[in-house]
């Protein structure tokens, strides 16, 4: 379950405009004290989450022919919508795809020179008969 706000609106810090959101008014004065500007929120009806809170303020034409309004709120849609966070995370995850190298390990050239190296090794002359029959003989 998403968060939900009573206020929404936009405000300017450092020249950038960005859609703003609150539960009470005092958010106001919290932003002048940082450094924004043009402050600008208004209580919704019902508390709605962001987006749908953007989705409300783009309805009822919150910007008034602002282009920079529009376009905060417009970024803010955007940034919040889910269908456009996965087409965007799927276009982002197919561009950056890398491919992983081979895991390391012997090579199956190495692994036959290792077998036909065992194979080359002459076994032992003396049968196991033989040992056993020295063990018997032994002075014990």
């Amino acid at each position: 379950m998403e968060k939900t706000f009573k206020f929404a609106g936009v405000s300017t810090r450092a020249g950038v405009c960005k859609a703003r959101f609150a539960n009470d008014q005092m958010r106001v004065k919290v932003l002048a004290k940082t450094g924004s500007s043009d402050i600008d929120l208004i209580e919704l009806k019902v508390p709605m989450t962001k987006a749908d809170a953007i989705a409300f303020l783009i309805s009822i034409n919150f910007d008034n022919g602002n282009a920079t309004v529009r376009a905060a709120l417009e970024e803010g849609l955007e940034k919040r919508t889910p269908a456009v966070k996965a087409v965007k995370a799927v276009k982002a995850k197919t561009a950056t795809k890398a491919k992983v190298p081979a895991k390391k390990g012997p090579s199956m050239d190495a692994i036959r020179a290792k077998a036909a190296a065992t194979k080359a090794v002459p076994k032992s002359t003396v049968s196991k008969a033989a040992i056993v029959a020295q063990m018997e003989d032994a002075p014990y």
